[in-house]
């Protein structure tokens, strides 16, 4: 195990194509970290300059306490797990994983313990003597993790491994590959693009936008404390609602109500020069069906039709057409790009609302919803920047 830390770290490739720019991250020793963001947003290649699959322009990477910027991939002590299994099709599961080792001549009594105890860790006892094509995709997976394993790395390195299985098996090897990091206590990098993934994995989440860090911090931190637009629209799911909002009166007037500011986002939108035509943001939950908010919540409500009702048992999500228009910067368009959405050709600004399972609404009738204001996100739409995160609002 060890800490691995990034120091400037700059990859630029020789017609001038900037993939990584100025990455500083420490991540610290047995830490589960994942790297998230779009495509071509720079994460993969991260990993690789890690791994030493591709070479660093600028900047200085350690694993422990050496400068490894010029070691070959053999000499960093790191196991990868990419998104194809890389198995050989005419070795069986025992040798599969114990074929780095028999590589690194380690004594066979030696190879055949590693490999039982990882195959017990990974549920693949059984499987020990099977070939590849007599597993299931779970299987397979599991497979290449325990050639990791049985090296017993100063650091893991996954690059989207999930991503080939279905969403079934994708639920049940987070919860298998969660349950194995906290066993080992092994340093890992972990690269997806799924966000879901990212928030249900890592211990630290770093988000990436065109090879340059947004944010680091922790799932439930990024979550409810976003520093800028892309990352509000990027984490979450179903995504953040932004809405067009003008301030007057020390008032944000929107097409769903007016929200009064508190003292403390005036001070600060003050404080930032704010200007008036601002965005704001809503997570799906900060709305709820009117009829079940007890009186005293603040907010505000307002009436819609609705479109669509999603149940999923303990909520329903409920879409309505919010009739201002769908919010345009140069983040939202991109997340639009990334989601799919762009693809749609639909010019229309859904709004999705997570609702108790016990609202009564139903597709194509009015429905009076609360909005909790007070959850509000308010960004400049110029820079991204949220004016109403923490750094922003408590400075002095």
């Amino acid at each position: 195990m060890a800490e691995i830390v990034l120091e400037g770290i700059t990859k630029r490739y020789p017609d001038g194509a900037l993939a990584v720019k100025d990455v500083n991250l420490t991540i610290a020793d047995g830490e589960f970290v994942i790297l998230v963001g779009p495509s071509g947003c720079g994460k993969s290649t991260t990993l690789n300059m890690i791994a030493g699959l591709e070479d660093i322009t600028e900047g200085t990477l350690r694993i422990g306490d050496q400068v490894v910027n010029d070691k070959a991939p053999k000499d960093r002590d790191i196991a990868m797990v990419f998104q194809s299994y890389a198995l050989y099709p005419h070795m069986s599961v025992r040798d599969n994983m114990g074929f780095a080792l028999r590589l690194a001549k380690v004594d066979k009594p030696t190879i055949r313990s590693k490999v039982e105890e990882a195959a017990r860790f990974l549920d693949l006892t059984e499987h020990l003597d099977r070939k590849p094509a007599n597993l299931s995709g779970g299987q397979r997976q599991r497979v290449a993790m325990g050639r990791a394993i049985v090296r017993e790395p100063k650091a893991f390195l996954m690059d989207e491994p999930l991503s080939n299985l279905d969403a079934k098996l994708r639920v049940q090897m987070r919860t298998q590959i969660s349950r194995l990091q906290q066993r080992l206590s092994t340093t890992t990098v972990y690269v997806t693009h799924d966000q879901t993934e990212a928030m249900t994995l890592g211990d630290r989440v770093v988000v990436l936008r065109g090879g340059v860090v947004q944010q680091v911090g922790s799932p439930q931190h990024l979550y409810d404390e976003p520093r800028n637009l892309f990352v509000a629209g990027f984490i979450g799911s179903p995504a953040m609602n932004f809405l067009h909002a003008t301030l007057e009166d020390n008032t944000l007037r929107t097409s769903l109500g007016d929200l009064p500011l508190d003292d403390r986002a005036r001070l600060s939108l003050e404080r930032q020069n704010a200007p008036r035509d601002l965005l704001l943001g809503f997570r799906p939950e900060d709305f709820e069906d009117a009829s079940l908010v007890e009186p005293g919540h603040g907010g505000f409500t307002f009436t819609t039709t609705v479109d669509v009702v999603e149940s999923v048992g303990s909520d329903i999500y409920v879409y309505f057409t919010e009739e201002a228009g769908r919010a345009t910067t140069a983040e939202l368009e991109e997340l639009a790009a990334d989601s799919g959405l762009k693809d749609t050709g639909t010019q229309e600004h859904q709004i999705v609302t997570r609702l108790d399972a016990a609202s009564r609404a139903r597709e194509g009738q009015p429905i009076e919803l609360y909005l909790n204001a007070a959850k509000a996100h308010i960004f400049d739409p110029a820079s991204g920047i949220n004016l109403t995160h923490p750094e922003n609002i408590d400075r002095d």
